[in-house]
């Protein structure tokens, strides 16, 4: 015996009205993405163009003078220039890794005035 979907009216639904059934479905789910999809288009596209209004607007107003820029301070919890004499960077902040290892301190308290490879 098959075993067949029964209808509201009662009646058994064959195989090509169960079909166009999955079919329509699929269809109205896919439509509503579409929509969905072009809905969201249309937003980001409102909305870059009030951002595009807006940025050339908000840098004029805040450009300062190079003149009147004060001297960046550093870091927390950093020491200062370091200079490096025919060292690489990678090199030298590895070497300073393993010396606030091996002193059992972390970096940021030590200072590291220069760093110079021996020949």
């Amino acid at each position: 015996m098959f075993l067949a979907n029964v209808v509201a009216s009662g009646t058994p639904e064959t195989i090509g009205g169960a079909l166009l059934t999955g079919l329509l479905g699929y269809i109205v789910v896919f439509f509503g993405l579409f929509l969905l999809m072009i809905v969201v288009i249309i937003t980001s596209k409102i909305v870059m163009a009030k951002t595009a209004k807006e940025a050339p607007a908000a840098p004029a107003a805040v450009a300062p003078s190079p003149a009147a820029a004060p001297a960046a301070a550093p870091a927390p919890g950093s020491a200062g220039k370091l200079k490096l004499y025919d060292t690489p960077e990678k090199e030298a902040a590895m070497i300073m890794a393993i010396v606030a290892n091996k002193m059992g301190r972390p970096l940021n308290e030590l200072r590291f005035i220069s760093i110079k490879e021996v020949k």
